[in-house]
């Protein structure tokens, strides 16, 4: 088991379905007025280098709904790299609060938060990966049907939102279809992790670049934006390259009445269009809240051991 929650290639398969059960039993307490406060008196350090809504209100509610405290920390305060060293921080931080959320551009720095603080770091997200968007995602569809038992399919850009959701499917055995331009595949060296997982766990996970054959027969359907924060130069021509992904009624004609998922934001009428993303089979909204209680359930795996 990790100190931290850097990626869910990290833990165990028991783990992660502990803690998305943990997650449901949260998210139903929570729909009943229940709230347990099982961090009482923790405080949580968020520092974020990219602009964030569900990131940053979920763990700042989820903390104070376990009777904790969150505090944010902006890059031009902290200045990790000019005013001081990502080393110095983490060791810094590590005398002052329990728990550390870092969602930066580079997964390194994440990567060396963790190795130098002696409390936990938790990737809110980086490039290469977006765990806590993936445990969400398991959560949802959960809701749904029992994971082991579905197909998933992700249309669109090689990011790290699928990044996570291969390796989810790699630790879990998930059954998953990655549709992406060739010239936009998910990382290398994620991919080739999760080979590795995937034959001690039986996960099927196929790569191609035909969206049509991804969607056949699944029972999700998962896009994220054309264009992640940092690549805004590459807004125009992204649009080109990815113009036959867009998840549209078209594309869902060929499954059967697969739902949609989105991380969000969307960018209506690119990745997705509205009557999709707005329409029934769309669970998209559920995954912004399962954000919330997949989240405590993983702040409470680390601060309650």
């Amino acid at each position: 088991m990790s100190k931290d929650f850097l990626s869910v290639a990290d833990w165990s398969a028991d783990d992660l379905w502990s803690m998305a059960d943990r997650a449901a039993s949260l998210r139903r307490a929570h729909r009943e007025g229940k709230r347990p406060r099982t961090l009482e008196g923790r405080t949580l350090a968020m520092y974020f280098e990219k602009p964030s809504l569900r990131t940053h209100v979920t763990f700042e509610a989820g903390i104070a709904h376990l009777g904790g405290h969150g505090i944010l920390l902006k890059p031009e305060q902290i200045g990790i790299g000019t005013r001081e060293t990502p080393a110095d921080v983490a060791r810094a931080l590590s005398r002052w609060v329990d728990c550390l959320v870092a969602r930066t551009f580079s997964h390194e720095l994440v990567e060396q938060l963790a190795r130098d603080a002696s409390i936990p770091v938790i990737n809110g997200l980086t490039d290469l990966l977006h765990p806590c968007q993936a445990m969400a995602d398991l959560v949802t569809i959960a809701e749904v049907m029992k994971p082991t038992d579905a197909t998933i399919a992700y249309v669109g850009d090689g990011n790290n939102v699928v990044n996570s959701l291969i390796l989810l499917t790699a630790v879990l055995g998930l059954r998953l279809n990655v549709a992406t331009p060739e010239t936009h595949r998910p990382s290398i060296r994620v991919l080739e992790r999760a080979r590795s997982l995937a034959e001690a766990s039986g996960a099927e996970i196929d790569l191609g670049a035909d969206p049509i054959d991804a969607v056949k027969g699944v029972d999700f359907v998962y896009t994220d934006t054309w264009t992640s924060m940092g690549q805004e130069d590459e807004t125009v021509i992204r649009r080109e390259i990815f113009r036959a992904y867009q998840v549209n009624e078209d594309l869902l004609a060929h499954t059967a009445n697969a739902r949609v998922m989105h991380c969000l934001p969307a960018h209506r009428g690119e990745e997705v269009t509205a009557a999709v993303l707005d329409g029934p089979r769309s669970i998209v909204f559920d995954q912004a809240e399962n954000r919330l209680h997949a989240q405590n359930a993983i702040l409470e795996r680390l601060l309650m051991r």
